[in-house]
């Protein structure tokens, strides 16, 4: 059986997946936030990078199609934008007018005059355009592993409206439609992540972070292209896996495993088809945003100098009930508007597609 007809929109892991990717980033900054790092190149390479990685990848597949079921400009951007800014603005003013003076707080500074300075406005403005230019919040946090900045996952969105931006010009141009693009497009991506230097935890540049995230989305792209010729198998996902946890002993794995990497996710993800695993709550966006300042919370609070898997334990629990609040009050909401903000046929075009619109944003 292959991909195209294994994988059904309204069942399939993908949704578990993207929680579980999200969950996943929290182990990882659990050791920078605590100080600490993984001494284990491979691991350290594949623990840091494969979750987002992951993301970009059902990203590239859930995107590419949304936009060829539905070619509309205008019901794309709408339908991308209420998935992404409306918690992503939440996410900003709780940060700037709670989580910080919060933490001030707990430090025993003047949290008052934090939170009646300039200093939350500013963050909120300068962060408005989804690019992150300004990490702290008046010089805070401070006195705690990884200094001045409050929320580490922010930055990776950018990116991702990015590459959804691309999905428009491929579209509007109709190179998307010509089944020669995608395979050229993920190949020049590989060689141009060939090319840079691997990114590492020492603030990549941007010409690094552009061939990470463009060859894990196109990777995504191309296998929703193939779909209907890729062979849907559970052997082929384990073959994928140790393709890709081999490839971590090299200086940038995604040379040779970003497509196995988005094989194995999207695979297994259409595998899975209990309804169990097919979640229509998604928390993933949610705990991916407000994970990184709950733990700067919990590690100003005293727990820095505990495990980084135990932090994790304790960020995760804390994390989930925000994340909640964030789907049930803010993310669920802001998707329901989306049919009556388009019109017609386009409205009505959009509501079969409601699982994939709500999957397709990256946390």
């Amino acid at each position: 059986m292959t991909l195209g007809e294994q994988f059904d929109p309204r069942k399939n892991a993908l949704n578990a997946f993207r929680l579980a990717l999200a969950i996943a980033v929290i182990l990882w900054h659990s050791f920078p936030l605590t100080g600490r790092d993984v001494g284990v190149p491979a691991v350290r390479q594949l623990l840091s990078s494969v979750h987002v990685d992951g993301f970009f990848a059902i990203s590239g597949f859930l995107i590419t199609s949304s936009w060829l079921r539905n070619p509309k400009v205008r019901d794309y951007l709408v339908a991308r934008g209420l998935r992404i800014l409306p918690a992503f603005y939440i996410c900003l003013i709780i940060t700037a007018f709670v989580i910080a003076p919060l933490g001030v707080a707990i430090q025993g500074g003047p949290a008052a005059r934090l939170l009646f300075s300039a200093a939350p406005i500013e963050y909120i403005v300068k962060n408005g355009a989804v690019w992150v230019f300004k990490a702290d919040i008046g010089g805070t946090p401070s006195g705690i592993p990884f200094p001045g900045s409050w929320n580490g996952s922010l930055w990776t969105l950018g990116w991702e409206l990015l590459c959804y931006l691309a999905v428009v010009i491929l579209g509007v141009t109709g190179l998307l439609g010509r089944m020669w693009l995608l395979p050229a497009a993920t190949a020049l991506a590989v060689l141009w992540s060939a090319v840079v230097a691997p990114t590492t935890w020492e603030v990549p540049t941007p010409e690094q972070n552009a061939a990470r995230f463009a060859v894990m989305f196109f990777a995504g792209a191309l296998i929703y292209q193939c779909r209907n010729v890729i062979p849907a198998r559970w052997s082929l996902v384990a073959v994928s896996v140790v393709v890709v946890l081999a490839c971590g002993l090299l200086p940038n794995y995604r040379v040779i495993a970003a497509v196995p990497l988005a094989y194995a996710i999207i695979v297994s993800g259409a595998l899975i088809s209990n309804r169990h695993f097919s979640l229509r709550t998604d928390l993933s966006y949610g705990v991916y945003i407000f994970a990184f300042p709950i733990q700067r919370l919990l590690v100003i609070g005293g727990l820095d100098s505990m495990n980084p898997f135990a932090l994790w334990g304790i960020a995760t629990l804390a994390t989930l009930p925000i994340a909640a609040l964030s789907w049930f009050l803010v993310e669920k909401p802001a998707l329901s508007c989306k049919t009556r903000l388009m019109k017609g046929k386009s409205a009505a075009r959009s509501r079969p597609q409601y699982r994939a619109d709500a999957q397709a944003a990256l946390p």
